[in-house]
């Protein structure tokens, strides 16, 4: 699946890399976003993303692995902030 226009003259694999790297970012954003709001949809997006990325073999190795750790720091926060509070909604 090709999510950008191709770039004329070149192969399938140059645009599946930016592509891949597009991944990486957004998953990192997304991990960012996720420990603010959302966590519960924002931090399994983040994880996907990141895996996908790093299975396309990204260029952005580093983001990736952040958006994967922050996707994980996402439901782990989840999970605390259900304890304290003992229900599914949390505020500050």
């Amino acid at each position: 699946m090709q999510l950008t226009a191709p770039v004329a003259g070149r192969t399938g694999a140059p645009a599946r890399n930016r592509d891949a790297d597009g991944m990486a970012v957004a998953s990192f954003i997304l991990g960012l976003l996720g420990l603010l709001v959302l966590n519960l949809f924002l931090g399994p997006v983040a994880i996907a993303l990141a895996a996908v990325s790093l299975w396309r073999g990204t260029a952005r190795r580093g983001r990736a692995c952040l958006g994967l750790a922050l996707g994980v720091a996402d439901l782990a926060v989840l999970l605390v902030a259900i304890q304290v509070s003992n229900t599914v909604s949390w505020s500050l």
